[in-house]
């Protein structure tokens, strides 16, 4: 131990403390259930330690030397995190304090994830969770080096990353984003074939392989071959190249909340109007959201999100 860098037990600023509220040491140790010789000491040694004076002892008065004074809101403050530690712990192995790294698909942050993040807060409040907006690919490689602790992503309905902890926590129809100003825009009823020879504006496979797929195979059931004639990583990216006529998209229902003007969404329902009984076509793609993390999380936190999100869910 060194003046420069002096090992303090807490019990040393415990009494430091009672003695400079007291301004009186047999008052202070009967505060501490002590008798007055060790805390006289122990005051002394905290002295020597600190190589200053924390207090002015006369025969009639004891008070606190300037030192003494900018010591004790920091010897206060260190008893009360100290006495905190416990329940802090407590805390932290109950997921009720704590880090969750969330990564999300832009899908998802439209409308449900803003009221989840919110409620969360609300129920656990030293929880930070860190939010990033990341596409599917994105999240796996994060996933996979550790960089984050979960993610939401989208895929086809049975078709979530195999390898994974997984909870579904959302699935929505495809619908058809056109610039209001096509002639398909207003159509009723609205022809399949006709939607389906149109340029087509979509993902790169990369991003969602089972969604993507599903999309093409639409096509290709109904012997087709789509004209590919823009790809584009966000959703919003894809919708304003649709309003800029490069072609038509699917899109999740819920890339609606995006309201671009100049650009229509058409449902399922429209759709399925423009189909003869004689050829009905196939039923229009849907997809999935779901949270994923490591099985082997060691994450009191995560769990706690996880638990929250499943009532929600099933709420």
């Amino acid at each position: 131990m060194t003046p420069d860098n002096p090992a303090i037990e807490l019990r040393a600023w415990r009494q430091f403390v009672a003695v400079a509220e007291e301004l009186h040491f047999g008052r202070a140790a009967q505060r501490l259930h002590l008798t007055q010789p060790p805390v006289t000491q122990a005051i002394a040694q905290l002295e020597k330690a600190l190589g200053v004076r924390l207090f002015d002892r006369t025969r009639r008065r004891v008070a606190l030397t300037p030192a003494g004074e900018a010591l004790l809101p920091e010897a206060r403050e260190l008893l009360a995190r100290a006495q905190a530690l416990p329940r802090r712990a407590r805390a932290a192995a109950a997921g009720e304090v704590g880090r969750v790294r969330l990564a999300f698909v832009s899908t998802i942050g439209f409308e449900q994830l803003p009221l989840w993040v919110r409620d969360f807060r609300a129920q656990c409040p030293d929880v930070v969770l860190e939010l990033a907006e990341a596409t599917g690919d994105v999240q796996l490689q994060a996933l996979a080096r550790g960089d984050i602790d979960a993610g939401l992503l989208l895929h086809s309905p049975g078709a979530a990353p195999p390898g994974l902890a997984r909870l579904a926590v959302a699935r929505e129809p495809l619908v058809l984003a056109l610039p209001e100003a096509h002639p398909l825009a207003q159509a009723r009823p609205l022809p399949l074939a006709r939607v389906l020879a149109e340029p087509l504006v979509i993902f790169p496979r990369r991003l969602v392989p089972s969604l993507h797929d599903a999309i093409l195979g639409l096509y290709q059931a109904a012997g087709v071959q789509p004209q590919v004639a823009q790809e584009a990583i966000q959703m919003q990216t894809i919708v304003n190249l649709v309003w800029g006529g490069l072609g038509l998209a699917w899109v999740p229902a819920s890339v609606t909340q995006f309201r671009r003007a100049g650009v229509r969404y058409r449902g399922a329902d429209e759709l399925a109007a423009g189909r003869t009984r004689r050829a009905a076509g196939p039923p229009l793609p849907v997809c999935e959201t779901s949270l994923v993390w490591p099985p082997a999380a060691d994450n009191p936190a995560l769990a706690r999100f996880v638990h929250f999100l499943r009532d929600r869910v099933a709420g």
